[in-house]
């Protein structure tokens, strides 16, 4: 793996932080900008998206065939990056969950006319999307073979009942894809569904309140009583929905983890600006060695979350699923996220506690990041069994072929 950035993504790069800096940062401090859920209003959200369309930062993860800037994964993390530096920032730049994901599975997945009706308006921004997968129990969570929803075939098209929760972003996507099972089989059981918002046959009980800022479109419990899905909407194929959630699943968790290295990196900045300037009994707190310490831990930890998802976006960039690489930089970086924010607001004090910087904001947020995409302890439970499977190739090199230099 070379590490060296292209001048390509250098100015990607640039371009985004500077973006970041003077355009999304200052909108932090004005209450004006939050709706009622904790996230950017779309009033202030609008002009910020035109402005980044306008400069060509938009949708890095699509292809250029399909309006994006078809960058790779690597590509993506080192912007990702840079892009969450601000709580409002992915957002802006059209490389936010659920979409994020969702565009990137469309991508990859879909035909030419389902990506036409399906990607094309999300890509463009004219709409927003949701994942429905997740169940209450007994359905499916992180282990999909125990999803309840289901789907009868009628005639050229399914008929879907079920139960879903905890979808983000479903108040106000127009465009879902919906997991539901087909059959019993354990391999080829599942299959994946696209449908508008306003077919009839489903509907939103409730928007789930949780304890932190919420996506646009919140966190939702869906009912399908009825809706009906032609043949026209499979996505893949009937029993083909565990390569759609391996496809949809891997990247996203990744690039949760690329802008979370961001955030954490946004925590250093505010607690070592802070201790920089705050004086106590007779020093300031950055020459105190228990506060050097703190911050010299969290930069470590930083840079070894960065190394990891530069390793799985490398594994995936080669046409690899990367999903023991995915698995270790989701754990990592999950724990970073909190720690970063519990830190930051240990050394700001009662300051990092209130709401006069973006800190107690991160640091309810960063509480969802060892559950959502899989807790913690699955993807432990992952790396169990590819350590099972691999042995000591578990820590295996790649290897090139052909002669180098030693």
């Amino acid at each position: 793996m070379d590490f060296t950035l292209t001048p390509t993504v250098e100015d990607y790069r640039a371009r985004i932080a500077a973006f970041v800096d003077t355009e999304i940062l200052p909108l932090e401090a004005n209450p004006d900008a939050y709706d009622a859920h904790g996230n950017i209003s779309e009033a202030s959200l609008a002009p910020l998206r035109a402005k980044a369309k306008s400069a060509g930062l938009w949708a890095l993860q699509v292809s250029k065939e399909w309006g994006g800037q078809g960058f790779g994964k690597m590509a993506m993390a080192v912007c990702y990056e840079e892009m969450n530096r601000s709580i409002f920032g992915p957002v802006v730049f059209n490389s936010a969950a659920p979409d994020d994901g969702n565009m990137m599975m469309l991508d990859t997945l879909g035909t030419t006319a389902q990506k036409e009706r399906w990607l094309t308006p999300i890509v463009t921004g004219e709409v927003r999307s949701a994942f429905a997968m997740t169940e209450p129990h007994p359905g499916g969570g992180s282990d999909p073979s125990m999803i309840q929803t289901h789907a009868k075939r009628d005639g050229d098209g399914w008929v879907i009942k079920g139960q879903k929760w905890f979808i983000t972003g479903a108040d106000g996507a127009a465009h879902f894809t919906l997991m539901a099972r087909t059959s019993d089989d354990p391999r080829s059981g599942l299959t994946a569904f696209l449908f508008h918002k306003d077919t009839p046959g489903w509907h939103i009980t409730r928007r789930i309140p949780i304890m932190g800022p919420e996506e646009h479109g919140g966190h939702c419990e869906i009912v399908f009583d009825g809706l009906r899905i032609p043949d026209e909407d499979v996505l893949v194929g009937v029993g083909r929905g565990l390569k759609v959630t391996q496809a949809r699943l891997g990247p996203a968790r990744l690039t949760h983890c690329m802008r979370w290295l961001g955030l954490s990196k946004r925590c250093v900045e505010i607690a070592t600006e802070y201790a920089e300037h705050r004086e106590g009994f007779g020093k300031r707190l950055i020459e105190r060695e228990s506060v050097q310490m703190m911050l010299g831990k969290l930069a470590m930890d930083i840079e070894i979350g960065r190394l990891l998802v530069m390793k799985a976006a490398w594994e995936i960039d080669q046409g690899n699923y990367g999903q023991k690489e995915v698995s270790m930089a989701k754990i990592h970086i999950a724990n970073l996220l909190h720690q970063a924010a519990d830190t930051a607001i240990q050394i700001n004090g009662a300051r990092g506690y209130s709401t006069d910087t973006p800190l107690e904001w991160i640091y309810r947020y960063a509480r969802q990041a060892r559950l959502v995409d899989g807790a913690d302890e699955v993807h432990k439970m992952v790396l169990s069994r590819h350590l099972g499977d691999l042995g000591r190739d578990f820590w295996s090199w790649n290897v090139a072929t052909g002669e180098g230099n030693v």
